[in-house]
């Protein structure tokens, strides 16, 4: 571990104290021109000529490595070096991407060759462009990010000469068929709490619909013969997908002493973040793809000081989020503790002092960093006292809770705010949901196991599974109920409107052990 600090303190150009968090503004805000980051290795590290580049991109994609897998590809982690060494290894990363996927939002990471600070830097200034072109950046994700996690800055000089983003673009711009849009992230630290810390950050953005791309070479400058078994341990403790792995394997390297061995890993800190991001998550799987090294370059494979490349992927076909069916998931009676207290906690926050509480999230399980849908229900003496929640799983169900908490007891029209000694006569109820199913018949309807939601022109409302319970009422009071007390279309609007239902994992503090 001491060589790789030691390696980039020499490398870095830039030293600074940990930067002060500040609200970024967003470029509609300060009617700030977009500055689009120009390329700096083009001509070097590939060709710098549009057309030479996409032959040189066809040539490095049908020799590399082709599908290995179908499952779903959440991630790959490919090297970065000039295309003449790398770039096959690098293509059959990018080979085991399905062409024709649209992706949200593609999270280009790397770590700093050239600056050095405690954190990562963030992108927000403007696009990403290479010889085939400008590649959007997601400016309003990037400054959420920023404003977000003291993790993250602004600094452009983590950018401006960086090439451990830009080589990897042109890979995407060549392989897929749909325009897409990059968060970049440059990883500056040295410190695996920082990277925690990151890997928190992103967690929630580790879904099927998005794409992260991870950029580092393995060993740099053992023999060849070195090299090949060093890279071997390396990737052998990727594959584990655990951290600890990772990090005792790249201190064994180093207490080898092997000759010229400057890392076993120069993008360690993006791939420990990747690392800390898939460590809880069920399906998770590391494929090897294929490996090199620089002495394989035909006409430059310089055996005696090499440097090595793999390619890998991250699939997950049966990641179980907490907004999967509730048949299929449960909470452990610790994860239903936090997401109470959590919500109780942000409650007596916000109401004595205005202020939003912000956890530590670091060791929350992957159901508590999931995307989930969720409603928290307030109850003072037995009565109703809030009750607002959200469908939509865009959020981590952590931050859902926090939200819908707040919502429930100051924003909820049928009831005035709680107030400050209203607090501990509160009774929370938290109902995950899962995604909404559209029914075709109320036959499908079983009272108490789902909640409905009503949906006719701009109309809507819901019940909780829980209300049929509650009520006693039959499916059609259910039905009616709903139709016209929450979705305000009368008693048999329900008969000509949209019908979805879902279910919800419900507990409470009252019922915190059933």
């Amino acid at each position: 571990m001491k060589t790789r600090i030691l390696l980039a303190v020499l490398l870095m150009i830039d030293i600074s104290c940990k930067p002060q968090h500040n609200k970024i503004i967003t470029m509609q805000e300060s009617n700030q021109e977009l500055i689009t980051r120009e390329p700096v290795v083009a001509g070097q590290f590939y060709p710098g000529k549009a057309d030479e580049l996409r032959s040189e991109l066809n040539k490095l994609f049908a020799s590399a490595t082709k599908r290995i897998t179908d499952k779903n590809v959440l991630a790959v982690i490919a090297p970065h070096a000039g295309y003449v060494f790398s770039g096959e290894v690098a293509a059959s990363s990018f080979n085991q991407l399905d062409n024709n996927k649209k992706y949200k939002t593609i999270f280009v990471i790397g770590s700093s060759h050239r600056t050095t600070f405690d954190g990562a830097s963030i992108y927000n200034k403007g696009n990403y462009k290479t010889p085939l072109g400008v590649v959007p950046v997601d400016i309003e994700l990037a400054n959420q990010l920023i404003n977000e996690h003291r993790c993250f800055n602004a600094r452009t000089d983590a950018h401006l000469y960086e090439h451990s983003l830009e080589v990897e673009i042109p890979f995407l711009q060549y392989r897929l068929k749909n325009e897409f849009v990059i968060v970049p992230i440059v990883i500056a630290t040295q410190y695996r709490e920082t990277c925690k810390k990151i890997a928190d950050a992103l967690r929630p953005y580790f879904t099927p619909e998005n794409l992260f791309v991870i950029s580092t070479d393995f060993s740099h400058y053992p023999t060849y013969e070195d090299a090949v078994k060093v890279d071997k341990a390396t990737a052998d403790a990727i594959l584990t997908n655990r951290p600890q792995e990772l990090i005792k394997t790249l201190d064994a390297n180093e207490y080898k002493r092997i000759e010229n061995l400057a890392t076993s890993l120069c993008g360690w800190t993006s791939v420990l973040t990747l690392m800390y991001i898939t460590e809880k998550m069920e399906g998770i799987q590391y494929i090897p793809v294929t490996y090199k090294n620089s002495g394989d370059a035909k006409g430059y494979g310089d055996k005696s000081r090499v440097v090595g490349y793999y390619s890998i992927a991250v699939t997950g076909e049966s990641i179980i989020h907490a907004s999967d069916q509730a048949s299929e998931v449960t909470f452990s009676l610790e994860e239903k503790k936090e997401l109470l207290s959590l919500a109780r906690k942000t409650i007596e926050i916000y109401i004595t002092s205005g202020e939003s509480y912000k956890p530590e999230t670091g060791d929350y399980s992957a159901m508590l960093l999931a995307p989930s849908g969720a409603f928290v229900t307030l109850h003072k003496n037995g009565k109703l006292r809030g009750c607002i929640g959200r469908f939509d799983a865009t959020l981590p169900l952590y931050k859902v809770v926090q939200e819908m908490a707040i919502a429930s007891a100051t924003k909820d029209s049928r009831f005035s705010p709680v107030t400050t000694t209203e607090l501990p006569d509160l009774d929370i109820e938290i109902s995950v949901l899962t995604p909404l199913r559209k029914i075709q018949s109320v036959d499908e309807i079983i009272l108490g196991k789902h909640g409905i939601y009503i949906k006719k022109g701009y109309h809507s409302g819901t019940f909780l599974p829980q209300v049929a319970k509650d009520t006693k009422w039959t499916k059609e009071e259910f039905l009616g109920h709903c139709a016209q007390d929450k979705a305000g279309i009368g008693w048999d609007g329900w008969k000509d409107a949209e019908l979805f239902t879902y279910e919800a994992i419900i507990f409470g503090e009252q019922n915190l052990g059933e």
